[in-house]
Formats: structure tokens, sequence, C-alpha cells
């Protein structure tokens, strides 16, 4: 159940006598980070009842018998241990030190337990690794950060990832991507517990918004598992990486891989936790991304270098992904330009406007099938200005694509912040786009 759901899944085992709902445990191990772990305890270590915030009770375990030795090289005393676990009816694992190392087998086992007699897990960011190791993802939806989504999906395979998520709750289990998402995941928690009038007034205790739309999507960089490289879909993936000006879909990809459609797309989902269309577009969006930010083409160029097969599809995708249309990203990004002085300013909203309706056409748009679908192209009639349609969600996963010959390109891509990722003036609403994903 995703984070967009206006329904939440209903907790599928009964508490046990001995734990109570209002005791939540925050489970910490050496060497995880210190914000991540800093989030369960703020929002539900502190009395804040004069605010109307419900209160709840806190107990710190450690989750090894070692020095917790966190960010910094600050060292901590958690003043329980993984006994304590038998009291909460919410367990939280704020991180995990590292994603290639097994965590501790006793805390496992507290956790399996904890579980068992119907406590509620929680894994904030790598966490997730930790409730995989248990075995409380299999089978089921989960996320992490976009980062380490590609190698959860490919060490753990019956979980099911999904890297746009923000957070991911599953009734008895939930996850959430990295750091402001756990925020975010324990908002949730709390207005499930006591509505949403107790989350709004912690959101503005804690000066966050109650509940952020959209996913991990802008945030995306890189996310291919490292060890792709020793896999024979590499030469593939880095084939059509090369290759992204060409038309080509994932049948042809399948063929280049002398595979079935059918093992393609599940060799490729194993190694990457995402479909090859996914992926593709994804790919093909982020080209269109730099293009536009290095380059003087026109959008139905940019379309066409990037093997859209109309600036239509450019466009709907373009929009699902980054939830601004390429003309008004490609004006804020260069308004945001170092050089570029008041006189030059193109992110006033009035102009913003102009430039996003300019952008939408009044016709069908074409959307690319999802994986594993072989009937033709959908065409959905939008309502100009209107979201479009979401059918083929966007991939997730990639290398920076091979820039095109013959045109200049930046060396680097400089950080942007989430409303340049997302193409729009500082201080402008995000879109909408408010919807229920179906995971994988």
């Amino acid at each position: 159940m995703s984070q967009d759901s206006t329904t939440v899944p209903e907790t599928s085992r009964k508490l046990s006598g001995r734990r109570r709902r209002e005791i939540v445990a925050v489970l910490l191990f050496s060497g995880g980070p210190i914000f991540e772990s800093s989030i369960p305890l703020s929002v539900f270590g502190i009395d804040r009842q004069d605010a109307g915030v419900p209160r709840y009770r806190l107990l710190v375990c450690a989750g090894e018998d070692v020095p917790l030795r966190t960010t910094g090289g600050l060292e901590l005393t958690a003043p329980y241990g993984l006994e304590a676990l038998s009291r909460a009816g919410t367990v939280v694992v704020p991180a995990w030190r590292s994603i290639t190392q097994p965590p501790p087998a006793a805390a496992l086992d507290a956790l399996r337990r904890a579980h068992e007699e119907g406590a509620r897990i929680v894994g904030l960011c790598t966490g997730a690794f930790v409730l995989a190791a248990a075995g409380l993802l299999d089978g089921r939806p989960a996320t992490t950060h976009w980062m380490y989504a590609p190698t959860l999906a490919k060490r753990y395979p019956s979980v099911h990832v999904d890297p746009r998520e923000l957070f991911v709750d599953d009734g008895d289990v939930l996850t959430s991507a990295g750091t402001a998402a756990g925020i975010d995941l324990c908002l949730h928690i709390v207005r499930t517990d006591h509505g949403a009038d107790a989350a709004g007034a912690l959101a503005r205790r804690l000066v966050v918004p109650p509940r952020r739309s959209g996913g991990q999507e802008r945030y995306l960089d890189r996310s291919l598992p490292e060890e792709i490289g020793a896999d024979p879909l590499a030469e593939v993936v880095a084939w059509a990486l090369e290759h992204l000006h060409e038309q080509f879909d994932v049948e042809a990809l399948a063929a280049r891989a002398y595979m079935s459609r059918r093992t393609f797309d599940r060799r490729f989902r194993s190694l990457t936790g995402s479909a090859p269309l996914q992926w593709l577009i994804t790919q093909r969006v982020l080209q269109a991304q730099r293009l536009l930010e290095t380059s003087d083409y026109s959008v139905d160029e940019v379309a066409g270098r990037c093997g859209f097969r109309s600036p239509v599809a450019l466009r709907g995708h373009f929009r699902r992904q980054l939830g601004s249309s390429p003309a008004a990203y490609r004006a804020a990004y260069r308004a945001r330009r170092p050089q570029g002085g008041p006189a030059d300013r193109t992110d006033r909203p009035d102009r913003l406007e102009r430039l996003e309706r300019a952008d939408r056409p009044d016709r069908a748009e074409v959307i690319e099938p999802r994986s594993g679908d072989h009937s033709l192209p959908l065409r959905r009639q939008g309502a100009p200005g209107g979201p479009t349609g979401h059918s083929g969600h966007p991939p997730h996963h990639h290398h920076a694509p091979h820039p095109d010959p013959g045109k200049p390109e930046s060396d680097t891509y400089a950080p942007r912040l989430p409303e340049q990722a997302a193409g729009r003036a500082p201080g402008r609403p995000s879109l909408p786009g408010q919807r229920e994903r179906p995971v994988g």
C-alpha cells in the first residue's frame, strides 16, 4: 500500500497481552547515521501534548552488545536492550550501518518475535535491509532509498521493491525511503493512530509538510546496482544507454540478450528491481532533462534525440517523472543559472503558467504500455492543463546517458533542490499527482 493511498490496511495480527500500542521501541545499531536515528526519537520521544499531539512512550534499545558509535564518532548509550522489544506495540529500525553486512542474529530473532506477537515493524531507509534479513518483507511491497533499492531487490528477490515511493504501508510492516521520507512515514503513523489533526499539529511543531505528494522519481540519479558490471545483461544495458537516440523497445533488448521477452523481464527485474520498460523510459527522460539543460534544441528535437516517438510522449513521461513540462523545466533551470541577471529571470509564475499552457497539446497523448502488456499503446484524451495518465509508470535505474556526438555537454551537473528537480519556480505549489501505484 503506497503513501498515496487513501485507505490504510489493517494489521493482520492481534497484539499480545504484554505489549502496549503506545510504546514505541527504536532499535539502534553501531555505525548508524545519527540523522535517521534521531527521527523516531524526536517524533515519538518528546511530550507535545500541549500542542494536541498524543504522547507515545519511547524505549531506545541497543541492537547489539557493542558501543553504539554513530556519525562523527559520537558514542551513544541505549538505556534498554533487545529484551525491551517485548513490550512495544511498534518497533522502528531507523537505519542499518551497511547494506553489505548481515544484521546480528539476536536482533533478527527479536524482530521476528515482535512481529509474531502483533507488533508493527517499521524500517526507515536502510532499516529495510534489517527487516528483509529477518524475512519480514518476503512477498510484501517495500521501499528504501532509491540508491539502495536495486541492491535490496537483487539480494532479496521475494521482496517487491518499489523505488518510486516515499514510504509503503503494508499494515503491520512499513518501510520508507531515505532521511526526510522517514519523517513522512512517522507522521503517517501518527495520522493512522490518532488522526489528521494530531499529525498536522506534530508537523507544525517539526516545521514540515503534514503530507508530501509524489514520490522519489524526481530525486533519482543512478540506481543500477554496482554488481551489474559482472552480469551478462551489463552489455545490453550499456548498448541501450549509448543508443537512447534510436527508437527501440524492450523486445529489441531481449533479442540482443538472446532471451525471450518473459525471461528478459524476469532477469532484468531481479538485477535492477525495475521492469525494463520502466527503466528505459526513465533513461530517455533523464537524457531529455540533460539536453534541456545543456543545449538549445527545441522540445521536438529533444524528443527525437531521446528516442521518443513524438513530442507528446516526451511531455507526458517528463511531467509524470519531474512534475513539469519540458519548456517550463528549461526556463526554470536557466533562470537559476549563476550568469542570469535580474533581467534574464524567466521563473515568474505568470510566465511559467504561459509556458505550461503552451506545452500542453489539446490532443490525445500516447501512453507507452507497461512491461508485460503486449497490447497497443493506449491513448488518453486529456483536458488542457490537466494531469496526464499513469499507464506505464516511469523506470528508475540509470547511469548517465551517452552524450550526443557533436553537441557540448557540461562536465558536471550541480545538485538541485527538489523544486529545481521538479522544474518549478520557488514557492510554486507542487502538482497534485497523487495516485495509487501498483508495485512492480
